[in-house]
């Protein structure tokens, strides 16, 4: 008789994905950077490799506008009004929170107070579409390939190890900003 794989559950995988696609943001806003700038420029708010913004942009298109998967029009305008939002809010947070921004897009064609500005928006709803149709479904194809391979409990043990050094680093960065 077989024995029945044990699987992370919905919660655990969000958790997963939410550190990947911290990881992926962290990696896309990198490279931008150094393309634009010409040299390596430290990206987010955490010390670590992660910028949340974009963990939390991935799960909400996955839980709430992956029922837009090829109705490219409406996603690409739900995805860049309800990301120009989130950035808008998260930059109004940190400023309000740290007195420090963490972009500035004062000098954008058609910028709302340098935190929005009409590229990203288009960018975002761009990457949206590209992120519903095939990145993620690439992405979690090969992530149930490769969790497939690895026991149960080094799965959930690795899950707690990054939610605890995210915790760590988000307190660390916070005291960092605030002295």
């Amino acid at each position: 008789m077989e024995k029945k794989k044990i699987r992370l559950n919905k919660i655990q995988f969000l958790i997963l994905y939410f550190f990947l696609f911290s990881f992926l943001g962290w990696l896309l806003e990198t490279v931008f950077c150094f393309f634009k700038l010409g040299y390596y420029s430290k990206r987010g708010f955490l010390f670590g490799p992660l910028c949340p913004i974009y963990g939390f942009g991935g799960l909400m298109l996955i839980m709430f506008l992956h029922k837009y998967k090829k109705q490219d029009f409406k996603l690409f305008i739900y995805a860049g009004v309800i990301f120009s939002a989130f950035e808008y809010v998260v930059s109004y947070c940190l400023e309000a929170l740290f007195a420090m921004h963490w972009w500035d897009y004062t000098g954008e064609f058609m910028n709302l107070n340098g935190r929005i500005g009409l590229f990203y928006f288009l960018a975002w709803g761009i990457i949206s579409i590209l992120f519903i149709n095939h990145i993620f479904p690439f992405l979690k194809k090969k992530i149930n390939l490769v969790l497939s391979k690895i026991p149960y409990m080094l799965q959930v043990s690795v899950l707690y190890l990054l939610c605890g050094t995210c915790f760590i680093d988000t307190v660390l960065s916070c005291i960092r900003y605030t002295i």
